[in-house]
């Protein structure tokens, strides 16, 4: 069943939908995830952010049509301040003796360097 263009604009509006520049591009580039990854560029961050809708809305239409389901959107999603990377005991050691370094806690550091990110 071809599902409507009201019900694909609906569901759409649920996906968070990122513009940035780009050094790399030299240009704005967006994304919506966990729908798509960097799909779109743009001279403007407004075109830029109606050719990611239009793909956003592409992406939804081509799922509902297919009966598949929509992945979750991380709109209204509560974060617990927790996750568990796996990284390789070389680099554990690594990231742990530079945080000894500036008299931080590996988890002080983790964040800060997040936070750079």
């Amino acid at each position: 069943m071809k599902p409507t263009a009201a019900r694909i604009k609906e569901a759409a509006r649920r996906y968070l939908k990122i513009v940035e520049w780009s050094d790399e591009d030299g240009c704005y580039v967006g994304s919506a995830p966990p729908m798509i990854g960097q799909c779109c560029h743009g001279a403007t961050e407004a075109e830029t952010l109606a050719r990611l809708q239009t793909i956003v809305e592409e992406w939804v239409a081509l799922l509902l049509a297919e009966g598949k389901p929509l992945p979750p959107s991380v709109a209204g999603k509560e974060f617990s301040g927790k996750f568990v990377v796996r990284i390789s005991k070389d680099l554990h050691r690594k990231a742990a003796l530079k945080a000894m370094a500036r008299g931080e806690s590996l988890n002080q550091f983790v964040a800060a360097t997040l936070e750079k990110a």
